[in-house]
């Protein structure tokens, strides 16, 4: 396939690229960028007025298949993720069963490219059936397509098989993702400890349940040399000891999710206990979310990760303290961070773009996030200046879950290309992906 994407402006952090200029793609991959690009043969599209960056890539979410395609399978999670701009995607490891080994790592692996929209790279759990105690076939999982290993969804408790999946990881190249929380502290809260938790009823979070782990693995890689990445980071204190720990040298990275860019605890109570709130860690306040956005704009923060986590609409029509925690993220990432970031006039949009391409690729050495030439053309193209209403009953996800059905952002992905090709155009799917 040969096509010319003409006039958009062009923003590829990776290449320090940002100028309105034509992009050329042959044979699925990125031909030539210029301006005024001559071209008589294939598709030439006019993409004045849009802006055409790297196809945005997370390397945290959920796509809850196999076993759990109720909430959410590869193919509707794909069409999710290309409706919310994003070509590369790394999911977790909590499915049923478990992957824990490298049957299912090639079972999504070939599942994705078989009818996935986007590229899926698997993560691998860290420990068998998630359970913390026995380390998970690392190595096969890596040579079945492995990207990582982490059993987000549930903390690493054991300081010490912390370190052995820290130490067995390096071996194989990969990186251990952290879902810091001690589970003894959390103890079955279900919103962040403070005022509003107590004014609700609800029982709290407090913030040092994550942040005592977190300075836990800051720690194990300085004493043994080893890195580490923590999954969303969402406290002020996180931050801070993150800072400190990157002035020292020490070889850790973190993320963090849009959701807690634009939202705080507050949301819970103003939105009258809707449980589209309950996420894990949950919703912050105010004094953290700013330390956030500092750490995104400083360097701390490495990357934006969506850590979409879709359910069914009856595990959330319960009472609060029963739902199930977490957001369907695909659909509004970009239009959040954007809102949050870059109209408030905390970061510029070419810093944005990297914090949601080339940083996450570069973490866990994807080949994604980057339009040089020679690079798969997965391209997202976007109109900042539209403004609309984020309408959860539009989601291309199964997930529907999420507190910010009926707000107003300006940013809207107009199209999506995988390998050269449309997956998402003029909002709508491609039509080999409808069911």
């Amino acid at each position: 396939m040969k096509l010319l994407i003409k006039g958009a402006r062009v923003v590829d952090p990776s290449q320090k690229i940002d100028g309105v200029l034509d992009v050329l793609i042959e044979e699925g991959k990125i031909a030539k960028i210029a301006p005024n690009i001559d071209y008589a043969a294939g598709e030439v599209v006019d993409a004045d007025g849009l802006t055409l960056i790297p196809g945005l890539v997370d390397i945290h979410c959920h796509l809850r298949d196999p076993g759990l395609e109720y909430k959410e399978d590869i193919v509707s999670g794909t069409k999710a993720a290309a409706r919310g701009g994003f070509t590369s995607v790394c999911c977790m490891a909590n499915t049923k069963p478990v992957a824990d080994n490298p049957a299912v790592i090639a079972y999504i692996r070939d599942k994705a490219k078989n009818e996935g929209a986007v590229h899926v790279y698997p993560i691998g759990a860290a420990s068998k059936g998630l359970e913390g105690k026995e380390l998970a076939e690392i190595g096969e999982m890596k040579r079945a397509g492995a990207v990582a290993i982490s059993d987000d969804g549930k903390p690493i408790m054991n300081t010490g098989f912390m370190r052995l999946a820290m130490e067995y990881a390096a071996d194989f190249g990969l990186k251990v993702l952290d879902h810091c929380e001690d589970s003894g502290l959390v103890d079955g809260g279900v919103m962040n400890e403070g005022y509003v938790s107590t004014k609700l009823g609800l029982r709290g979070s407090v913030n040092v349940a994550e942040e005592i782990h977190v300075a836990r693995d800051i720690l194990l890689c300085e004493q043994y040399g080893l890195s580490a990445h923590i999954c969303h980071v969402s406290t002020k204190r996180s931050v801070e000891m993150v800072r400190l720990a990157k002035k020292r040298g020490i070889k850790i990275t973190c993320e963090t999710a849009p959701h807690y860019l634009a939202a705080t605890d507050t949301w819970v109570a103003e939105k009258e206990y809707d449980t589209a709130t309950r996420v894990n860690p949950p919703l912050r306040t105010k004094e953290d979310q700013e330390e956030l956005i500092k750490g995104l704009c400083d360097g701390t923060i490495d990357c934006i990760a969506t850590d979409h986590a879709p359910h069914h609409r009856d595990e959330k029509m319960v009472e609060y303290d029963l739902a199930a925690s977490g957001i369907s993220g695909f659909e509004t990432a970009f239009q959040l961070c954007y809102q949050a970031l870059v109209l408030s006039g905390k970061l510029d949009v070419s810093r944005l773009i990297a914090l949601m391409t080339v940083q996450p690729a570069q973490i866990l050495g994807l080949p994604a996030g980057t339009l040089a030439v020679g690079a798969a053309a997965d391209i997202a193209l976007v109109d900042l200046d539209c403004a609309q209403t984020i309408r959860v009953e539009d989601f291309l996800s199964k997930g529907k879950n999420s507190p910010f059905d009926g707000m107003a952002v300006t940013g809207r992905v107009v199209h999506t290309l995988v390998d050269g090709e449309w997956v998402y155009r003029d909002g709508c799917i491609a039509p080999r992906f409808e069911d």
